[in-house]
């Protein structure tokens, strides 16, 4: 059942949009970090009475953003890492639902190619901004999830069609620039009640991001070039050595399908045939004229007989 789960989720990897791509790779990582929590959690025991950080805590910071810009400059990767991590299943559910919801209208207004470039930048912008405001205001330890990538295609859908309508449960049909403009408005309350602050800050500056790359693509300048170019050469990097392997695996199967059996073979047809054959010499030209290898071959043959 399992292999089959996996197939499945190949499947969909291959063939689907970088929606469905995005949104299986951050649903993989989901699991697998529930899964050590899990098991952390069975082998450890609960959080130390002392308030230390609990063993999955130090986990989660090796790829989690921390307020402390010294540390995410020694762990660089977390810069990355943080915007696919997910640990609770509301904060992944809504953020995977904005990205299929609005994702899939800017896909569809300025092609898949510029959903990849916005996730990322925003995920960085919104990183940037956690790490800089860090350092002069106390705004919560660490940051993670792809909340600022998800608002850089927000912010975009909402600049890119402001009076598309979408049908909400209890309100009917409503422009989608109302409904951006109350996903902003709910990130400024957020900062206001101080509650997670540092959070609320990287979805603003993943929206900021969002707004900034829609900016520059209708003046004809795509800043997500260089990313869709260095994703192009990685994708076909894997697909060269794939074919590579695939061709020489072909080539030694269609050499061992050639191949010709070896003069004393165990198959029976070939070595009946082998015998009448040097039988046949022996009759035509007598039994001096036989090589070392028929020789030896009759002599096997008297052997086993």
């Amino acid at each position: 059942m399992f292999d089959s789960i996996w197939q499945d989720i190949k499947s969909e990897f291959r063939i689907g949009n970088m929606i469905t791509r995005l949104i299986i790779v951050n649903v993989v990582i989901f699991i697998f970090v529930n899964l050590v929590k899990l098991f952390i959690t069975l082998g450890s025991g609960f959080k130390p009475p002392d308030g230390t950080e609990t063993p999955f805590e130090k986990f989660i910071s090796w790829f989690a953003l921390s307020s402390d810009w010294v540390y995410d400059l020694i762990h660089p990767w977390v810069f990355f890492t943080s915007m696919f991590l997910h640990v609770g299943f509301m904060h992944i559910l809504f953020n995977m639902l904005f990205l299929y919801w609005f994702g899939r209208i800017v896909g569809d207004l300025i092609g898949d190619k510029k959903i990849l470039p916005l996730y990322l930048l925003g995920g960085l912008t919104g990183a940037f901004v956690f790490v800089g405001l860090s350092q002069a205001f106390d705004i919560g330890n660490p940051a993670y999830g792809a909340s600022a990538g998800v608002m850089a295609i927000v912010v975009a859908s909402g600049i890119l069609a402001p009076d598309f309508t979408i049908r909400l449960l209890f309100l009917g049909e409503v422009k989608l620039k109302y409904i951006v403009m109350v996903i902003l408005f709910i990130d400024l309350m957020g900062i206001g009640s101080m509650s997670n602050t540092g959070g609320h800050f990287a979805h603003l500056g993943g929206a900021l991001m969002g707004w900034f790359f829609i900016h520059n693509l209708r003046n004809g300048t795509d800043i997500g070039r260089p990313i869709n170019k260095m994703s192009d050469s990685v994708v076909g990097f894997f697909r060269k050595q794939k074919m590579t392997v695939a061709y020489k695996n072909e080539g030694k199967a269609r050499m061992k399908r050639n191949q010709k059996p070896h003069a004393v073979s165990d198959d029976i047809s070939s070595y009946e045939e082998q015998l009448d054959a040097i039988l046949d010499k022996i009759k035509q030209k007598g039994r001096s004229s036989l090589t070392k290898e028929e020789e030896a071959f009759l002599e096997k043959a008297s052997n086993k007989k």
